[in-house]
């Protein structure tokens, strides 16, 4: 590679340091804008300028927003006697696509991970406690997995004291899938969150 342009070895390596692309799949990047329309080129690169300038996180909940708060918090047809705790802004977005919740958000940024060094500290926890005023059930929309359970536990034992009801997702076996083929762990769950029908 060291025969391309600088320009275009500056935007390889650029594109190297994203998450999930490596150098080659970079240069198949590089290249396929290289031999698209200028426009669309320039166009990526002032979204690119922008994200900082206009991007931010909601000074409330920790998503997305363009200005101080996000349209979630802004939104006062929300119910604001419910807050979702979620790991990660993604998060958010996956809740919302399930068209089933209409409460208030809060995005911790991680879960407990003492190996790689994450505490109470690390995560927006203060941040949650001082938003429940007013709220009557906090929903944990963390991952199922030892972190996910961690945290849960952690948040659990902060906010029911509280006199807040503290919910979790059901987690278990999902549509379409077969019993036989689920590990023990889902199945486990799966045969605890049962509920009558």
């Amino acid at each position: 590679m060291a025969s391309y342009p600088p320009a275009f070895l500056s935007l390889v390596e650029n594109l190297a340091r994203l998450p999930g692309v490596g150098p080659k799949s970079a240069q198949r990047l590089a290249f396929h804008l290289l031999k698209g329309e200028a426009a669309q080129a320039q166009s990526l690169g002032k979204d690119l300028g922008n994200l900082h300038l206009k991007v931010r996180l909601c000074d409330e909940c920790g998503y997305l927003a363009e200005g101080p708060r996000c349209h979630f918090c802004a939104d006062t047809r929300r119910d604001q006697r419910i807050m979702c705790v979620v790991e990660d802004p993604r998060d958010v977005d996956v809740i919302e696509a399930s068209g089933e919740y209409r409460g208030r958000y809060h995005v911790l940024f991680g879960v407990l991970s003492p190996l790689d060094g994450i505490g109470p500290e690390q995560l927006k926890v203060r941040e949650l406690l001082a938003r429940l005023d007013g709220v009557e059930e906090v929903i944990v929309a963390l991952d199922p997995d030892v972190e996910g359970d961690a945290t849960s536990l952690y948040l659990t034992r902060l906010i029911k004291p509280l006199g807040i009801k503290v919910t979790r997702l059901a987690s278990g076996l999902p549509m379409g899938s077969e019993i036989e083929y689920a590990d023990q762990v889902t199945l486990a769950r799966a045969l605890a969150a049962r509920r009558e029908m």
